[in-house]
């Protein structure tokens, strides 16, 4: 069974050039995530998918998933949503 990096990384990794710059993008927006902090910009901007997993589980733990599915979602990838359910 997969864990939640991976399932998370795979997330990632299906997401197209454009979609990642704005899955990035959102994490940095200041109040875009009700009830969770912005990740810095200058800690994703130059952020690969695996730098971008280990600033998210750093900042989200055991939420990282939650705050993954939200911004899926925000994204309106509900594709992605299902595959992480």
């Amino acid at each position: 069974m997969a864990t939640h990096k991976e399932v998370l990384l795979q997330t990632l990794e299906d997401l197209g050039g454009d979609d990642f710059k704005k899955f990035k993008w959102i994490l940095c927006q200041k109040g875009a995530m009700e009830g969770f902090p912005s990740i810095p910009t200058s800690r994703l901007e130059n952020a690969d998918r695996l730098d971008t997993v280990d600033q998210m589980f750093q900042t989200y733990s055991t939420n990282t998933v939650k705050v993954t599915k939200m911004l899926v979602m925000t994204l309106n990838l509900f594709v992605l949503v299902f595959y992480m359910s």
